[in-house]
């Protein structure tokens, strides 16, 4: 066979096509949206060949029947990229195709591998949202279907046969997860949220609606059905077809990369002290001498927000408005200005920095620190204000001493299950204070005693108490007299020491090496999108919330 026209010849399957027809010798013409027009058949390049692999790129079959009618006046052989779902678009030029005279051959891939890469900016934030985690499928290697494609191409044989293509093993979406994570050394974990969920997080990345809703469907089948899998690839092309793992390591590259940040981006900010919180697409900012620009992976929520948004902090700091909320921060470099050499793009860091509920955000680099490399990335971004808080309540103002002991009020809180931990590792003998729906994680986390406030009088002698919590005045009188205080709460207590937490790059390090030696546990409690900032702001206002909630951008 002399020349084989490629359509979709930049496409995942066809561009392999077209490489593995070179490869063995065979002269292509290839057929992209940049250089020819599918819908014209008067435009397609068809002198001279002998077979056309035809990959039909639109969401309709609608003039589909000249384009298949000239091809099959021309050719012998068409193999067509179908799909195992069949859809009726595909169904109608499979019709159109069989009708028309040349050999045929259809190719019907279940899922690719290659859709896993839609989640490549979660992958990065070590966190993967999806509705069906459980659906099992066997994923197929674009390069096998492109071996089973040449193979129809180039021998007889293949004329009628409708190839069911897949990989050699059915893996659920979690199982997905975890194998990408294991060869990336990317720490990662997969949440289950409500179909609706997923199909709003589908829709945002630009899927078409009819297609989110036909992805959901297959997955819900697929959870107490999955799909079979079959020896075809192997059959085909004599040679076992590869698996998943084997494609995560080809395209590792491909989850790493940080696509180039667009000119603007998406960002959570507040208008009007006491306003609504506004979803804004606004310009991306670039970095300046000093700085760099973060692709954010995550950002945490803190009850502080409140009174922010309230204007109640307006004694502290005036805000420029509009103003982007977030504080914590963790994500990847992508960009350094001028001066900067560490850290470099590609680097995983986490840290302090304003603004940082958006897709991007500019930060000194001096005020970073490299992210934990134990846990997701987007989880790093529980611990700034909470560990950076805990810490020097822990080391500094109080500071505790093997021996000690340490009554921690709020223990439940996000300060304060770092606190107890770094209490605990500091020596000290541990009595916490947490409401039930809490007391389990703080004896978790190492608190000698957990004690439920509501019902239990607290314990005297103490050498310490930190509080970590708003109080009634009359509990505040109760604790300055269980021993020396620090405070971190508002509420004032009478010979207590209130302290502010302050930046301190150098002690995030220090966080971040207790985190990776696994003696400092981070706690997420819950991970939402961005976009839903207002529910937790409205939650936390009714007393619905706790610990830390880590909200992803992507």
């Amino acid at each position: 066979m002399s020349v084989v026209l490629v359509t979709g010849a930049t496409g995942t399957v066809g561009r392999q096509v077209a490489a593995q027809l070179t490869a063995a010798g065979v002269g292509i013409k290839p057929l992209s949206r940049a250089t020819g027009d599918l819908r014209d058949p008067g435009s397609l390049p068809l002198d001279g060949v002998e077979a056309v692999f035809l990959v039909w790129p639109f969401a309709s079959a609608e003039g589909a029947a000249p384009v298949v009618g000239e091809i099959a006046r021309r050719v012998r052989r068409v193999v067509y990229l179908s799909s195992a779902a069949v859809r009726e678009p595909e169904r109608e030029i499979e019709r159109l195709i069989e009708e028309s005279g040349p050999e045929w051959t259809f190719l019907r891939p279940h899922a690719f591998a290659a859709n896993t890469l839609r989640w490549a900016r979660q992958v990065r934030a070590g966190v993967v949202r999806g509705a069906y985690g459980q659906a099992a499928m066997p994923l197929v290697h674009e390069r096998d279907i492109a071996a089973v494609a040449v193979r129809a191409l180039l021998d007889d044989g293949h004329h009628g046969a409708v190839h069911a293509l897949t990989g050699p093993e059915s893996l659920t979406q979690a199982d997905q997860l975890r194998i990408i994570s294991e060869v990336l050394k990317f720490p990662a974990r997969w949440v289950e949220v409500p179909p609706d969920e997923a199909r709003a997080d589908l829709l945002a990345t630009g899927l078409p609606a009819a297609v989110a809703d036909d992805v959901l469907r297959a997955q819900a089948a697929l959870v107490s059905h999955p799909a079979p899998v079959t020896r075809t690839v192997e059959e085909v092309t004599k040679a076992a077809p590869r698996t998943f793992r084997q494609w995560v390591a080809d395209h590792a590259a491909d989850f790493r990369e940080v696509p180039a940040p667009a000119t603007t981006m998406r960002a959570a900010r507040l208008h009007e002290y006491g306003g609504p919180i506004h979803h804004d697409r606004i310009p991306t900012p670039r970095p300046g001498p000093g700085e760099v620009l973060i692709e954010v992976a995550g950002n945490s929520f803190n009850p502080s927000e409140l009174g922010l948004r309230a204007g109640l902090l307006r004694n502290l700091f005036e805000l420029d408005l509009p103003h982007t909320f977030g504080w914590d921060v963790s994500g990847t470099v992508v960009e350094t200005g001028p001066g900067v050499t560490d850290p470099a793009p590609g680097e995983r860091v986490f840290g302090l920095v304003t603004g940082s509920a958006a897709d991007y955000v500019v930060a000194p680099a001096s005020l970073l620190a490299p992210a934990p490399r134990s846990i997701p990335l987007a989880d790093a971004a529980a611990v700034p204000v909470a560990g950076l808080t805990a810490w020097q309540a822990v080391h500094e103002q109080a500071p505790l001493a093997p021996g000690q002991r340490v009554l921690i009020n709020g223990a439940g809180g996000g300060i304060g299950l770092f606190a107890v931990q770094l209490a605990r590792l500091a020596g000290a003998t541990v009595t916490a204070t947490a409401s039930p729906r809490s007391a389990a994680a703080v004896a978790r986390y190492g608190a000698h005693e957990v004690i439920d406030y509501t019902t239990t009088p607290l314990p005297g002698g103490m050498d310490v108490v930190l509080n970590l919590a708003g109080i009634p005045a009359e509990q505040a009188t109760v604790l300055a007299g269980l021993g020396r205080t620090v405070l971190t709460a508002a509420t004032p207590i009478e010979g207590g020491t209130h302290f502010v937490m302050r930046n301190d790059p150098a002690q995030l390090a220090e966080l971040a090496a207790l985190i990776d030696k696994g003696e400092l546990a981070v706690e997420v409690v819950e991970t939402h999108p961005l976009t839903e900032l207002a529910e937790i702001h409205r939650r936390a206002e009714a007393g619905d919330t706790r610990g830390k909630i880590i909200l992803l951008p992507a």
